[in-house]
């Protein structure tokens, strides 16, 4: 993959095809864009558990990919991101605190999931872009409230988005390290429904 000064990205829901290319990317935006946030051996602890793909989400149909449709890498899977009407607040599928049980969305908070961009596309606005997607997506199911368990790397973004912080947290990790997350949450107001319902369609030229 090469850079680009004009990005251009497209939505599409994730498929279990993609598990493998979404494993391997994210391994790579933890490695590449946390280091000054994350111990080595916090990543390494860290990467395919507390900050892995939790596929309950593909099969929710609440997580998405986003290609590059520009010259960059066309086609190719950049970034990543979904939301949640569960109550696993982060973690993939081998993290702790895992708890499959539904969310009401007249009083609950829906969880903002597993954000992560290929350090490549990194600081091009690709995760703001991810970011208000998934808001929408969890608008439309309904929900008001929303929370998520953020890196540190990743809180100062969604502080400027407006979430507050709730609470610091240590994720412990099977190699004896601990990692730290910030459980983040935000009162979204109503806006105007998207009236296009096919997610392949969409896309974003954010720079």
């Amino acid at each position: 993959m090469t850079k680009s000064n004009i990005p251009l990205w497209r939505f599409r829901l994730a498929r279990v095809e993609d598990a493998a290319i979404l494993r391997d990317l994210i391994a790579a935006s933890v490695r590449g864009l946390s280091r000054n946030d994350y111990t080595d051996m916090q990543m390494a602890g860290a990467v395919g558990t507390a900050l892995g793909l939790d596929t309950q989400l593909i099969a929710d149909g609440t997580y998405y990919v986003v290609e590059c449709a520009g010259a960059d890498a066309p086609g190719e899977i950049v970034g990543c991101g979904g939301w949640s009407a569960r109550r696993t607040l982060c973690c993939g599928d081998d993290g702790p605190g895992r708890d499959a049980s539904l969310l009401d969305p007249t009083r609950d908070a829906a969880k903002i999931r597993a954000i992560f961009v290929h350090p490549l596309f990194a600081r091009r606005g690709l995760g703001t872009a991810i970011l208000h997607f998934v808001e929408q997506e969890a608008m439309r199911a309904g929900f008001r409230l929303l929370e998520m368990g953020a890196t540190v790397t990743g809180a100062p973004l969604y502080a400027r988005e407006g979430y507050r912080e709730v609470e610091r947290m240590e994720i412990p990790l099977q190699n004896g390290a601990s990692l730290p997350v910030i459980r983040m949450s935000k009162e979204v107001v109503e806006q105007a429904a998207c009236n296009d319902d096919d997610v392949e369609d969409k896309a974003s030229s954010r720079g």
